[in-house]
């Protein structure tokens, strides 16, 4: 099982030997993967490049796994996008794991790049047909809507594999990681649908002549505290803070309390088959939150 924390705005915007400080924390903690999410220009203007950030987190040590959780894959032309993961392969292997998104919690950042956010997914998809296609490093022809080329060769080939996870709650997402991928990321949905969920994915993916994606898992906001109510507090004005939409849309999927509650919450997901957590931890201070995820781990694994 992978418990793994968020490389937050706080520890990106740190100094260089903090962030080492953190990173250095985690691993002593026995944490096995950092998780960063991928904005151009989120509402109020924040933002950080997800591959940039994971090759940057990647090269501090080679025993820390960096998923980038979620990628917005149809903001960029996959080619060069398949470049990058392969020169991520390379430099890192088997550090990187890639969750792709469709984004849509603000159109305005689809938007701003040129995208139509009606075509997000149909892009989304296209794109993964491509990095599918040009993963073990032969020439590659592709006639879609949105791209087209032909002899696209990227190599060296990623080796081992970048394991692939589509985050997302909808039906489309479902279908998507059947198709594309080797897991599906999970984002505000109850144990029951969970479980619901990754058994579609996989019996879809039966359909498809594909092998059952392995690597189910799910992203999650968490507020800790010594107490509920501090905990629910700090949890709330941060993700009203970052979301622009009342912390009340989110509350019965985002768990607050001491790290023990935390867990105690996240073993019903635990016990519907979930693999892979990705919880951002939002605590007095970062050190604080690197703890209690470490403690989250002990107490799931």
């Amino acid at each position: 099982m992978l418990v793994g924390t968020v490389a937050s705005f706080e520890l990106l915007s740190c100094s260089h030997q903090e962030r080492r400080e953190h990173i250095a924390r985690m691993i002593d903690k026995g944490i096995d993967h950092v998780f960063m999410a991928d904005h151009v220009s989120f509402h109020n203007g924040l933002g950080m490049d997800g591959l940039i950030n994971a090759a940057t987190i990647a090269a501090q040590d080679e025993r820390l796994k960096v998923l980038v959780g979620v990628y917005l894959l149809a903001l960029r032309h996959p080619l060069p996008v398949a470049r990058q993961l392969a020169t991520l392969a390379q430099a890192a292997p088997g550090q990187l794991i890639l969750g792709v998104g469709v984004g849509g919690e603000d159109r305005n950042e689809i938007a701003m790049c040129g995208v139509d956010p009606a075509t997000r997914g149909r892009r989304t998809d296209e794109c993964l047909a491509v990095l599918k296609g040009v993963a073990e490093g032969e020439p590659f022809d592709f006639d879609g809507e949105f791209f087209q080329f032909e002899r696209a060769i990227i190599k060296p080939a990623p080796d081992p594999a970048i394991p692939i996870l589509i985050g997302g709650r909808v039906d489309a997402s479902l279908e998507r990681a059947a198709r594309f991928g080797d897991g599906w990321l999970a984002v505000w949905v109850s144990p029951e649908r969970f479980e619901r969920a990754t058994a579609q994915v996989n019996a879809r993916a039966a359909e498809l002549g594909r092998p059952a994606p392995s690597q189910h898992g799910l992203q999650l906001w968490a507020g800790i505290g010594s107490n509920r109510d501090q905990a629910r507090a700090r949890l709330a004005e941060a993700m009203q803070n970052f979301y622009h939409v009342p912390f009340e849309r989110f509350e019965k999927y985002s768990p607050y309390g001491t790290a023990a509650e935390v867990a105690d919450f996240l073993a019903r997901y635990r016990d519907k088959g979930c693999e892979l957590f990705n919880v951002m931890p939002i605590a007095a201070s970062e050190a604080e939150g690197i703890d209690a995820v470490a403690e989250i781990r002990d107490r799931l694994s």
